[in-house]
Parts: structure tokens; C-alpha cells; sequence
């Protein structure tokens, strides 16, 4: 506990739990930069340890107001192919770097959400249905993406966004998925040894936090419409592409 007497830590923990509670209450994509931000003043990896438990309670609270609004055909699809991909990520992460898989999800993000903003073609294209093969493809990355860098949000909205689902139900599918997925990174995270009794007190003492963040969250999607919730989601999806995108480039430099 004793980088809680670190103010640099404690400024940085507080704007990552309040940025995953606004994401977990629906803005989709936020959380995506909540461990990168942690990263600044400790390890990567301790940072994401910190940040699982804290995301599992946000899970619950979400779960509860979405509880009514889960598309159980888009689970079927990502969940089993994203299962695959957090083992690929248990198995691969201290192979391949992590710039790579970061900038290649954070590429893609931006084309996808400049096309969704200002395509005409694509905003009055109809909606798409849940398919099997795109979903099995983009449910793995998104298991993949979310093992190594808490990043599997982008994945899921490309593959979910073109059916516009109604803003509740986005959400709540959302928010199943990523609880899931989030429970079944525990036990990687154990093997790791990161997640362990210091990590946890320090997730403890940032609950309350999480979860008044998370009801702010809710509250504030239910105030956009279906149509400037996605606007909304489109932007942050292009923001956290950029975000992605940034340490390939600089890797490559």
C-alpha cells in the first residue's frame, strides 16, 4: 500500500477508475485506456492486475441495469471464440509485442469509426445481423486484445455496431460479455502471479470510486438518444484507436 502515499499514483488510479466506470456504464471503449494510464507510474502488468477487480465490481453494477437488455445471440458467438483467444494471449503475450497487437486493433478502430462518422454509404446501409464467422473471428481478438491489453472493446463494437442494436441492448451485451470475459481472465491472472493479496488491497480501497463512477456512467448514457449514443460511441472508438495506434509508431521509430 505504500504507493497510496505516491500522489502521481493516486492522481493517475483515480481518472483510470472513473474512466472504466464511465465505460462500463456504457460508453464502450473508455476503460481501454484506464490500465495504459495506471502503466505511467507502475509496471504494466501490476497495473492490470489492480484494475481486474476493480472492473469485476463494475461488472456487477452495470449487470444489475442491463440485466433486461442482453442480445443472447451475439453471446452465444463471442463468447466461446473469445475464451480462445484469452488462452492465444495467455500463451503468446511474452512472444509477441504488445505494440504490434496494439497497433494493428488501434488501425482498424479508426478506419471503422471515421467510415461509421461520415460514410453516408455505411449510415444508410441496413443493419447488419449476428453472423457466425465474423463473429468467431472478432470474438478471438477480442479475447486476445483483452488478455494482453485490456483493450477488447474495439473488436467487439467492429463486430456489433453495424447491427445497431438499440442503445440498451448495445450496452447490456456489452456489459455481459466483458464481465465474462473479465472473470475468465482470473485465473490467468493468478497463474501470473500478479493478481495477489497487494494488488487486492489496493483495488479495495478504489471500490468506492468504482462504483459511484460506474452509476455516473449509467446515468449519463441513459440521457443520449440511440442515434447520439453511437455518434458518441463512433468518436471514442477512433480516440482509443489513436491511443492503440501510438505506441506501434513509436516502436517502429
Amino acid at each position: 500500500m505504500e504507493i497510496f502515499y505516491d500522489p502521481a499514483f493516486l492522481i493517475t488510479a483515480v481518472i483510470a477508475v472513473a474512466l472504466a466506470g464511465l465505460s462500463k456504464g456504457g460508453f464502450a471503449g473508455v476503460a481501454t485506456l484506464s490500465t495504459p494510464l495506471l502503466a505511467l507510474t507502475i509496471s504494466p502488468l501490476h497495473a492490470a492486475a489492480i484494475m481486474l477487480p476493480i472492473l469485476l465490481l463494475q461488472d456487477a453494477f452495470s449487470l444489475v441495469a442491463y440485466r433486461r437488455h442482453i442480445d443472447w445471440t451475439n453471446i452465444l458467438i463471442l463468447l466461446p471464440s473469445a475464451v480462445i483467444g484469452i488462452v492465444i494471449g495467455y500463451f503468446q503475450a511474452e512472444y509477441l509485442p504488445e505494440e504490434w497487437a496494439s497497433g494493428m486493433i488501434g488501425l482498424i478502430s479508426i478506419v471503422f469509426g471515421l467510415r461509421s462518422l461520415f460514410s453516408k454509404a455505411v449510415a444508410n446501409a441496413p443493419a447488419k445481423k449476428a453472423e457466425v464467422g465474423p463473429g468467431i473471428f472478432w470474438g478471438m481478438v477480442g479475447g486476445f486484445t483483452s488478455m494482453i491489453l485490456h483493450a477488447g472493446s474495439p473488436p467487439f463494437q467492429i463486430y456489433v455496431m453495424p447491427q445497431r442494436l438499440s442503445r440498451d441492448l448495445y450496452v447490456g451485451t456489452s456489459v455481459f460479455f466483458f464481465a465474462a470475459v473479465n472473470w475468465i481472465k482470473v485465473p490467468p491472472y493468478l497463474m501470473l502471479g500478479e493478481l495477489n493479496w497487494e494488488t487486492l488491497k489496493i483495488s479495495l480501497a478504489l471500490f468506492p470510486l468504482a462504483g459511484l463512477s460506474t452509476l455516473a456512467g449509467i446515468w449519463l448514457v441513459r440521457r443520449f438518444s440511440t442515434e447520439d449514443f453511437y455518434k458518441v460511441i463512433n468518436v471514442l472508438l477512433v480516440l482509443v484507436g489513436l491511443k492503440l495506434l501510438w505506441p506501434a509508431v513509436t516502436f517502429l521509430l
